[in-house]
Formats: C-alpha cells, structure tokens, sequence
C-alpha cells in the first residue's frame, strides 16, 4: 500500500513538474528579453524609444558613452497598428459573415468539405502568404492603382493579413454561435421571425462575447506577424499615410535589422520585441476579461444589445444571408486562388535534383546562378521535427494530465499556469527567435544549430499539445474512469490503461498538427538555425534552413523566384498531407474508440440481464 501511495505521489509531483515549466518559460522569457533591452532603454531614454519618430542607427553606437543615431520607433508602432486595424476591418468582417454562414446557411452536404478549406487556410504557411503577395497582389495593385508603380503599403498589408486571421476569426465565431442554445432560436421563430431574423437578432447577439474574443485573437496574431508582413510592406521607415506608402512594422524592423547589429543597436531591437511582449500581454487581458465576463453571465439573459440593434437598422433578415454567402465564396475561393497559382507555377520546376540533390555553394549554371536544391532544408525540417517532438510531446501531454486530472476548479495556481499557457501562446514568432538567439544560440558558442531552433520551436509547440491534449482528456467519459477505479486501479494506473488510450485521436491530431507549425514557422529560425541555404547537415550541431526560411531566401534574393515557386509548392503539399493525416488519423480512432466503448456498454448490459 505504502509503494503504491509513493508511486501515485510520485507521478503527480512529475506531472507538475511539467506544468511549472510553462510558468519558468514564460517567465525566463521575460527576464531575458528585459534584461536584454535595458541598457538600450537607459542609453536612449524610454519615452524617446518609444515616442520618437526616426529610425537611423549607428553601428559605432554602445551601451555607453555618446549616442550619435537615431532609435525611435513610434513610426513603427504606427504601422503595426494601421495593419492590423486593416487586416481586422478585412478579416473581422469577412470571418464572421463566414462563421455565420457555415453555422446557420451552410446546406449539410457542404458543411464539412467548407470548414475543412476555411481550416486549411489556418495551416498555409505565413511566408507562402507573403510570397503570394509579392508576386501577385503588389504587382497587381500597382499596375492598377499606386501612382508610384508599387503595390506595397497598408493596402496590402491589409488585405494580406486580412486572410491569415480569417480562419481564427471564423473558428472562434461559429465555436461561439453554435454553443447557443437552441431554444433561442426556436423561440424566435415561434414569435414569427423568419429564419433570417432569429439568427442575426437572437443568435447573433448571444454569441457577442465569443465573436469579440475572436476579433481580439485576430488582432494578436495580426500584431505578432513577421514573414508576410516583411515580404510586402515596403519597409520604408514611414507613417502610413496612404494606402500604397511603404511603410515598416515592429516585427519587420527585428528580422530586417537584427542580422547585422551590434551594440546599442542591437539592444534596440531587442527592446522593440518587448514592446512587442507588452501589445500580446495587452491583448491577453482584454481576452480574458471578455471570455471571463462571457462565463460570468453564462447565458443568464438575452439581449439583442448593440449588435441586434445594427441588424436590426441594417434590415439583415434582407442582407444579411447575401452578405454571408459572398463573404464565404470570397474566403473559399482566396484559398483556391493561393493555392492554386503557388502549385501552378511551381510544379513545373520541381525535379528529382531539386527535391535531392545535393547542393554545392561552388558550383553554377551556364547563366552564372547558383544551382540550388532543397534536400538539405527537408533533412533540416525533419531533424526539427523528431527533436523538438521528442521534447515537446512528453512535456505537452503530460502538462495537460496535470491541469485535467489533479486539479480542481477555481484554483489559482491552476489560473496561473493556463495564464501562462496562453502567453505562450500570443508570443509572437520573432520574439520567440530574439529569446532563442540571446539563450540558446549563445549557450552554443553564438553559433546557429538544428538543436537551437528545434529548443526554441519546443516553447512555441507546448501550447498547442496541451490544449489538444487537455480537450481530449475531457471528452473521456468520467464512467470509464469509475470503472477503472471500481476493479482496483489507482489513478496513476488509470490514466495510462484507460484514458490516455480512449483520448489517442486527439493527441495524435495534436502531433501531426505540431508537426505542420514546425514546417509552417520561418521566423524562429531565423536567427537560430541560420537563413542562408547550406550543404547537408552533420549534425544536431550544425546550422540550416528549414523549408520555410529557404523559400523566404529565395523570395528575398529575387533572382531565384523559381526555386521560389518550386519550394513554396513543396510546402503547400506537405501543409496538405499533414492536415489530411490528422483529420483521418481522428477519425479513424474516434470511431474505434467508439466502437470498443459500444462493445463494453453492450457487454455490460448482457451482464446485467443474465
């Protein structure tokens, strides 16, 4: 009895274990990136960082003595708002028509292959967005409306960005009007409103504070962008002013800059991903206190409110179906228009060499360029992969038995790591790759290596494997835990022979999913792993490029826009298979996992009956 107490105690102190390194995490993250960006902050002046409108650093420049350029970066923060209030006004109001339509005016035959394109839009890789962008859409709006002959601006940016935050805006939207309860709407319509009228004046307003919580996610993830952003802003130093003005961002001004700066310079950037931290931790908390007023009010009362009045004055039971139905043919059809032009014209320049050949920096073509090939960023992908994997998933799973099994409701400590999960969560990309580059690439002799990005990459995956995880653990049934308990077993012994089994679909649509960011992220690896296409890797030890970063290079040189093609269409297909595995991976386990359940039900009833 007394190994048995022990060995229960033992695996709940391990399980916690995990759970407190999502708090030091976040909390190392903060300290470093602080610490880093102090002295940048005493040798500039706070308010003049942040206040002062010119950008002009001196190389010369230290963390003492004389200052001779110029730090600030109010343009900047400017830009990072005007483009994420233009993606908002694009995305927020295209997703939610969207998640209105695929919740109450999507027929049933289409229901689920149109959620399933909306979702893929979520998985397409941010710099494939921006690659998209720079070759279609400037050239684009520049023939057709820039005076200047460039496309590039807040126009672009906009609509650009727009699309990368329709999918969580639509996700967290129709999650939030399918949660109404039913009798709303049948109570509408038993008062005579049409169909049309009980979901834009009943449902709709019910489900206010879901769509708001959607439209401030949106906000983060547009605020956080990097790649996309840095491929079609222009990245003038600017206010943007007008629609096809280049103008620079925050996240932009950190990968374009942080590659050659040392110095104050360098502590300025490093202060810029802090003022970053602050928008994420800002946005957090409206988050939170929306979703957390929405939990208070539970249901309790229903009002039409502000949004029920604008349907109501807008005559939505007229526009409002239209408006959805256009708004989702015009989200599924940017889907087919990215992916079809990308695989278009690209899969002509892929070959056998190309996919695994092996790179020489040495050798050229009869025109002078650079023979490149991509083996070497699959080998890199892959190594990413396995590593951070093999680091992550024990760590994410069992985190998330942790928070669903030992925990009780209400607990602070419990609050506080969900918290801190969901910071780890908004922390934008760049930043993720500043804290690598300051910790873990400097723990490696400042040299870039697979095992430096795949540990950075880790902190940015935790969060999505404990919130899979923990959602699967959930939907265990609470009977097969009694049962389980009822014959003998001790927690330990029931989480690993009967909920964790019941709960596999999930985690492993969690892995597959974890996978696809690994392939999808750019910028953590910037200046962790290394930007520059390189010979096959020796070893853990070694820099690369992954897929991501090596199209992004390509795109970037100008002169490679083949490659480009090619790489971006590589990644395009892998994003595919991996989203089809999880989703056959789910359902083929959730429907043997059903069917075994229905076995021991039909088992347990034959019993009861003898």
């Amino acid at each position: 009895m007394n190994k048995t107490r022990a060995k229960e105690s033992a695996s709940k102190g391990l399980f916690l274990i995990t759970a407190i390194i999502c708090i030091i995490a976040v909390i190392t993250i903060f300290v470093f990136l602080i610490a880093e960006s102090i002295p940048a902050f005493r040798q500039i002046g706070f308010f003049e960082f942040l206040f002062g409108d010119k950008w002009n650093p001196n190389k010369d420049d230290e963390l003492i003595g004389a200052v001779s350029g110029k730090y600030g970066v109010f343009k900047m923060i400017v830009g990072s708002i005007a483009g994420t209030m233009g993606a908002l006004l694009v995305g927020g109001v295209f997703g939610f028509f969207t998640a209105v339509f695929i919740s109450r005016f999507c027929p049933k035959k289409i229901k689920g292959a149109f959620s399933a394109v909306i979702n893929l839009l979520a998985g397409i890789p941010s710099v494939v967005y921006g690659f998209f962008g720079m070759a279609v859409l400037l050239p684009l709006l520049g023939k057709a409306f820039a005076p200047n002959g460039s496309g590039s601006g807040v126009l672009s940016v906009s609509l650009i960005l727009g699309l990368m935050i329709l999918p969580t805006v639509v996700s967290l939207s129709k999650t939030s009007l399918d949660a109404v309860p039913d009798s709303y709407y049948e109570g509408a319509r038993a008062l005579g409103a049409t169909h049309e009228q009980a979901v834009f004046k009943t449902v709709v307003p019910a489900a206010k504070s879901g769509i708001v919580a959607s439209l401030i996610l949106g906000v983060g993830r547009a605020v956080g962008e990097t790649m996309a952003v840095v491929m079609i802003a222009g990245n003038a130093v600017n206010y943007p002013s007008k629609l096809f003005l280049s103008f620079r961002t925050l996240t932009a001004n950190i990968v374009l800059e942080m590659g050659y700066a040392n110095g104050l310079h360098r502590g300025a950037l490093v202060a810029t991903g802090v003022v970053l931290l602050i928008f994420i931790l800002i946005i957090n908390l409206l988050f939170g206190l929306v979703t957390g007023r929405k939990k208070e009010k539970g249901g309790k009362k229903l009002s039409g409110g502000a949004l029920g009045t604008l349907f109501y004055k807008m005559k939505a039971e007229k526009l409002g179906k239209i408006v959805c139905w256009v708004c989702s043919c015009a989200a599924a059809a940017s889907l087919l228009i990215v992916v079809g032009f990308v695989v278009v014209k690209g899969i002509g320049h892929i070959n056998w060499h190309f996919l695994f050949g092996e790179f020489n920096a040495l050798e050229t073509g009869a025109d002078g360029r650079l023979i490149y090939t991509i083996a070497s960023s699959i080998v890199t992908t892959l190594m990413v992969i396995f590593l951070s994997l093999i680091i992550s998933v024990p760590l994410g799973i069992a985190t998330a038995i942790y928070l669903n099994e030992y925990t009780k409701k209400g607990s602070k400590f419990v609050r506080l790591i969900r918290s801190c999960i969901d910071i780890l969560s908004g922390i934008p990309s760049i930043v993720y790759a500043l804290f690598g580059m300051i910790t873990f690439v400097a723990w490696f002799g400042h040299r870039v290596s697979i095992l430096a990005g795949s540990l950075t990459i880790t902190l940015m995956l935790l969060p999505t494997i404990i919130r899979s995880t923990e959602e699967s653990l959930k939907s265990v049934s609470d009977s097969l835990r009694e049962g389980s308990f009822a014959l003998g077993a001790g927690k330990v012994r029931t989480i690993f022979k009967v909920v964790l089994p019941s709960a596999l679909s999930g985690i492993f649509s969690a892995i597959i999913l974890a996978m696809s960011r690994v392939v999808s992220e750019s910028a953590p690896f910037l200046y962790t792993t290394g930007s520059v296409v390189m010979p096959m890797p020796s070893g853990f030890m070694s820099g690369g490029t992954t897929l991501a970063v090596a199209l992004y290079t390509f795109a970037g040189e100008g002169k490679y826009m083949n490659e480009a093609y090619a790489t971006a269409c590589v990644l395009i297909i892998v994003i595919l298979l991996l989203n089809f595995a999880a989703d056959l991976v789910g359902k083929k386990l959730s429907k043997k996992l059903q069917g075994d359940t229905n076995v021991v039900r039909k088992k347990k009833r034959q019993k009861e009956r003898a």
